[in-house]
């Protein structure tokens, strides 16, 4: 039996892409999803197809224990659906979705669903778990991604996309709990998507599913850069703050200046997760000018919304036929849900799905704004509450909170106010998190030793920042900053909010706040 070794084998796959044009072979078969969406290029069309979606959502759901819970069986259309059907956060389907993830069968969603994405960022517990029912990987995560392929293909005519391989980066099955039935797995939804995906994929993808299922970053790292630096690399997906450290290691193991001294082929980055601009200019300085195009994606944990489908960039094109039926909360407004057909541009709303994933009429913490209604379009405009998602560790006020509470116990220390922000990677440093702190009694120990205490506590109460701090590889320690007695006062006092609307925003995406303080320290 012929053995071919890894390299002959990587030239026999790329001679055959390119000898066939497989590409172009493959393009009628990524029409569907753009032909879907010129039916619902209107509202009219978005009602349509959205109301159809929501009827085959309810009679799959009927029998089980939600719907007959709350009448599936009788009810007659959308209208009926928003006056019977609460509208629900996590914790109010937590108890539902742990009866799930221990093997109860038909709770939320009909049969029993073996695959868990892990989160933070909920005040019951150090994560949420979200269903990846089988009928959510094949109607929305598969369907969500075959999207964004349809429409970069339409968007460029010129693709070689499929001439070479795509490098998907993903987490692992790594989780906090115990005593999980058979064949019950609970991590990272790319994890669930990896090891969920048509076999026929893996033939055109890097890297292998050992290496993509790592859970010790310390270890992948060094086996992605190798599995992949001898690949021919046409499209890359993936949260951007983690490629970037892949793609560095790449460069630097070919002793290269840019990527596409090793990837020439390289078109295209899928990105999602975290908003991409404070990274832009760290990829065009890891690009060969001109050579890298950027697609942006809205997929979460609860499900794959939207795709970007313009050249300008800056919106997404909503899904309205991936096995999800939308509603908006305006933000601005009351809190009377919409449905999609019936939402106004340039407003901003809070999102609310009912998916084949079991999730009724939910709250997914996301707000979005309505760029447009012909076709439906929308931004990320940011989450509900406070929090610090620069780098996907989802940081949450309640970790704050709980965080810096236990570290001013154990170091003696009392805090008069705190507020922190991200730093970007920037001059051969990773990024970080910097703590501007005033106390009320300083830590005996330092303020290193504190901000030592400080970020333990944080990966304690959040999985998402200890896997982006595991092993120092994407995130450094976080920064505490020592400000002056009086100095948030004055901060207040410039912004207006003295006296009775004295409040310190606690985290922040940006460093809007952040930049203004550091002014106190130069300008005490």
């Amino acid at each position: 039996m012929l053995t071919l070794s890894r390299g002959a084998s990587e030239a026999y796959f790329l001679y055959f892409c390119r000898m066939i044009n497989l590409t172009g072979i493959a393009r009628p078969f990524f029409r569907g999803p753009v032909l879907s969406a010129a039916r619902s290029a209107d509202p009219a069309g978005v009602e349509r197809v959205q109301r159809a979606v929501l009827a085959r959502l309810i009679s799959r759901g009927r029998r089980c224990e939600y719907g007959v819970r709350h009448g599936f069986g009788s009810i007659a259309g959308y209208e009926d659906f928003a006056a019977r059907v609460p509208l629900v956060e996590y914790e109010e389907l937590r108890s539902d979705v742990m009866r799930m993830v221990r093997g109860g069968r038909n709770v939320l969603w009909p049969g029993v669903c073996r695959n868990f994405s892990q989160s933070s960022g909920t005040s019951g517990g150090k994560s949420k778990y979200i269903p990846v029912t089988a009928d959510s990987l094949r109607e929305n995560h598969y369907a969500g991604g075959s999207a964004a392929v349809a429409f970069y293909l339409n968007l460029y005519p010129d693709s070689r996309l499929f001439g070479g391989r795509s490098f998907i980066l993903g987490g692992s099955f790594s989780n906090e709990l115990d005593g999980l039935p058979r064949g019950v797995r609970v991590g990272d939804l790319s994890a669930s998507l990896i090891a969920n995906i048509n076999p026929l994929v893996n033939l055109f993808r890097v890297p292998s599913r050992r290496v993509a299922l790592m859970a010790d970053w310390r270890q992948k790292l060094p086996a992605l850069v190798e599995e992949s630096a001898g690949s021919d690399i046409t499209n890359i997906s993936g949260v951007p703050s983690w490629f970037l450290t892949v793609l560095k290691g790449v460069i630097e193991r070919a002793g290269a200046s840019v990527i596409h001294d090793v990837w020439p082929n390289l078109e295209v980055f899928f990105h999602g997760g975290i908003a991409f601009g404070p990274y832009r200019s760290q990829y065009d300085a890891i690009t060969a000018p001109g050579r890298m195009r950027y697609i942006e994606n809205y997929n979460a944990s609860e499900g794959f919304f939207a795709v970007q489908d313009t050249l300008e960039g800056g919106s997404m094109r909503l899904l309205t036929d991936v096995g999800v039926f939308y509603e908006f909360v305006p933000v601005d407004g009351d809190d009377k849900a919409v449905a999609a057909w019936q939402v106004e541009p340039g407003r901003v709303y809070s999102l609310v799905i009912t998916a084949c994933n079991g999730l009724w009429r939910y709250a997914i913490g996301d707000t979005v704004k309505v760029e447009s209604v012909e076709p439906l379009r929308i931004s990320i405009a940011g989450r509900t509450k406070s929090f610090i998602n620069a780098f996907g560790e989802e940081l949450m006020v309640w970790n704050a909170d709980a965080a810096i509470e236990a570290a001013c116990r154990q170091c003696g220390a009392e805090v008069a106010n705190y507020t922190a922000a991200p730093v970007y990677a920037s001059g051969g440093l990773r990024g970080r998190h910097q703590w501007f702190v005033e106390w009320a009694k300083a830590p005996a120990c330092g303020a290193e030793a504190f901000a030592d205490v400080l970020d333990a506590g944080l990966q304690a109460v959040n999985s998402d920042y200890q896997a982006k701090r595991s092993g120092g590889i994407f995130l450094d320690r976080l920064e505490i900053v020592e400000m002056p007695t009086g100095s948030f006062d004055r901060w207040l006092a410039s912004t207006g909010k003295l006296g009775g609307q004295r409040k310190i925003p606690r985290l922040a995406n940006d460093r809007r706040i952040a930049d203004a303080l550091l002014e106190y320290l130069i300008k005490p």
